[in-house]
C-alpha cells in the first residue's frame, strides 16, 4: 500500500471516529424517546431498548401541546429570518458600497457589539420592551432577537458584498438600470450564498433560544418549543421520554432547513463574472 493511499485511509479513520462520537448522544436521547416509563435509569447501552415503544411522541402531539408549541416557534422563528435577511442586505449593500459620514463609526459600532455575550443585553433590552408593552408578545420576542442577530448578519453580509465586483453594477447601469435594480437584479441574485447564510443564522438564533424566551414570554399559549420542552423538568421528577423526543423532534426543522438550503452554499459565484 502506498504512502498517499494510507495517508487517506488514516485521514477518513479519524473523521470517522468524530462524526461517531458527534452522533453517539444523538443516538442515546433517540433511545431514551424509546424507552417505557419503568426503564428510563436503565444503563442499557443499546439503541433500541426493549420493549420499545413510542408512546412518549404519542403523548407529545395527543396530551401536550406540542403543536402549539411548533407554531409559536415557526412563527417567531421565520419573522426573526425574514426580517434580519432583510435588514441584513440592505444594511451589508449600504456599508459596502457607500461612502458616508459615520461609515467607520458605524462598522466599529456593529464589530463592537460581537465582543459582549448576548446576556448582557438582557436587561437593557427587557427595561426598553416593558416600557413599549410588549412583555408576553411575539413582537418583543422578534425585538430581542433581531436586534442580538442583527450585527453580525449586517458584518457577514458586508464583507460578502465586498467580494463581488462594483463593474457588475457599472455594467448595469451603462445599461440602463437604476442604483436599486442593479442591486435587485444583479447583486441580490449573486449574493444568495450569504443570504442563505444569514438566514440559518437567523432562523437558529431564534428557534432554539431559551433564556430571553423564559423572560419574555409568561403566558403558557404563547410557549415557544425550549420554554415548552423545559415545562418537561420539575422540581422533583422530569419526565424523560418526552424530554427526549421532543428534543428529537425539534432537531428535524432545523437539519431540513440546512439540507433544503445547502445546494446555496457554494463560494465563488463571481469568479470569471469580469473579465480583466
Amino acid at each position: 500500500m502506498n504512502e498517499p493511499r494510507l495517508i487517506t485511509i488514516c485521514r477518513h479513520l479519524f473523521l470517522l471516529l468524530f462524526a461517531a462520537i458527534s452522533i453517539y448522544p444523538v443516538l442515546t436521547v433517540f433511545s431514551i424517546s424509546l424507552r417505557p416509563g419503568n426503564q428510563l435509569q436503565s444503563t442499557d447501552l443499546s439503541i433500541i431498548p426493549p420493549n420499545w415503544t413510542f408512546d412518549a411522541y404519542r403523548q407529545l402531539f395527543t396530551e401536550q401541546p406540542f403543536l402549539q408549541w411548533l407554531g409559536n416557534s415557526l412563527i417567531v422563528s421565520v419573522l426573526v429570518t425574514v426580517t434580519g435577511v432583510v435588514l441584513a442586505s440592505i444594511g451589508g449593500y449600504a456599508l459596502s458600497r457607500f461612502k458616508f459620514i459615520g461609515r467607520q463609526a458605524t462598522m466599529l459600532a456593529i464589530l463592537t457589539t460581537q465582543m459582549f455575550p448576548a446576556t448582557m443585553l438582557l436587561l437593557p433590552l427587557y427595561i426598553i420592551i416593558a416600557k413599549l408593552h410588549l412583555v408576553d408578545t411575539f413582537f418583543g420576542l422578534l425585538i430581542f432577537y433581531v436586534s442580538t442577530a442583527l450585527p453580525f448578519c449586517i458584518w457577514q453580509m458586508k464583507g460578502f458584498y465586498d467580494t463581488i465586483p462594483p463593474s457588475l453594477e457599472e455594467a448595469a447601469r451603462i445599461d440602463g438600470c437604476s442604483q436599486f435594480s442593479a442591486f435587485w437584479r444583479i447583486i441580490l441574485p449573486i449574493a444568495v450564498p450569504g443570504l442563505v447564510i444569514t438566514a440559518l443564522f437567523s432562523f437558529m438564533t431564534a428557534w432554539s433560544e431559551y433564556i430571553v424566551a423564559a423572560q419574555v414570554l409568561q403566558d403558557r399559549e404563547l410557549f415557544t418549543l425550549p420554554l415548552g420542552i423545559k415545562s418537561f423538568q420539575a422540581s422533583m421528577s422530569t419526565q424523560w421520554a418526552l424530554y427526549a423526543a421532543a428534543s428529537i423532534l425539534v432537531s428535524i426543522p432545523v437539519v431540513v432547513v440546512f439540507i433544503g438550503l445547502s445546494r446555496y452554499l457554494v463560494s465563488g459565484m463571481t469568479l470569471g463574472a469580469v473579465k480583466e
